[in-house]
């Protein structure tokens, strides 16, 4: 049988192919889905083509109107590469250096136990149960898409949720009772500030995404493992950047982790 381009297949394996060719996209490859649940269904087929261990899943915003379009105001997105940072390492993280890149702060949340895969609905309470320890790192986002947050949440799903690896740094203290979420983030490239904020002014938090996380799993009929990861969404923004820039992250006054982005090479 014939797969036309409207197949979630056809596209998931264009984007694969660009990736694995460490290559770039004009356009969006193929026709361009129309809901949240289309372009998952891209994303499905394109784990399942890549082969490879799921690590964790990042979590990013969607933000008014999208949102009330869509009706939700996070997404999600498979990580299949991690990276530990030594403490004053600044550790080399591939980005295709013709399509998009950023390098993004945000507070890891590592799954301690695996929610249960009928439960749909869950309190940030419970949530937070769920979670054993939270790291700080730096989520490195990038597609062989160029357009691909200007063409919006759709296109973002749809290729892995624009990541392509994760940095982590070092634990935070005594999460549970440091009001971590609190704690201001900035972000900085080549020296220079280009973002700041909390994970508070996300809906509901680091631990939101969390919750938004598993409920999104369960409905999908994806297990969660313990030991996955939760990038729990940019702290301060999403702010471009290029090969050969360093991406430096600073959460609060002492836990600080950073990373030189280098172009990715075929396979």
């Amino acid at each position: 049988m014939n797969l036309v381009a409207d197949d979630p297949a056809t596209i998931a394996g264009r984007f694969l192919a660009a990736r694995r060719r460490a290559g770039s996209l004009d356009a969006y490859p193929g026709s361009f889905p129309d809901t949240l649940d289309a372009a998952y269904r891209i994303q499905d087929e394109a784990i399942a083509a890549w082969e490879r261990p799921v690590l964790g899943w990042k979590v990013g915003r969607i933000n008014p109107p999208l949102a009330d379009r869509f009706g939700a105001d996070r997404l999600a997105g498979p990580i299949f590469a991690e990276r530990r940072a030594a403490a004053g390492e600044i550790a080399e993280m591939p980005i295709f250096a013709d399509g998009f890149a950023a390098g993004e702060a945000e507070f890891l949340l590592r799954i301690g136990t695996a929610p249960d895969p009928a439960k749909r609905e869950y309190s940030l309470e419970e949530a937070a149960a769920l979670i054993d320890d939270v790291f700080v790192g730096i989520e490195i986002a990038s597609s062989p898409l160029a357009t691909i947050n200007e063409l919006g949440p759709v296109a973002v799903i749809s290729d892995f949720g624009n990541n392509n690896g994760l940095l982590i740094g070092a634990e935070v203290p005594d999460w549970r009772a440091s009001a971590f979420e609190d704690m201001e983030v900035t972000l900085a490239i080549d020296g220079v500030e280009t973002g700041r904020g909390t994970a508070r002014a996300f809906a509901d938090g680091a631990i939101g995404s969390a919750r938004f996380l598993f409920e999104l799993m369960a409905r999908r009929s994806i297990a969660l493992r313990p030991g996955q990861w939760i990038s729990s969404g940019a702290v301060g923004g999403v702010h471009a950047a290029r090969a050969g820039q360093i991406v430096e992250a600073r959460f609060g006054s002492d836990l600080v982790v950073a990373c030189a982005l280098t172009a990715a090479r075929p396979e």
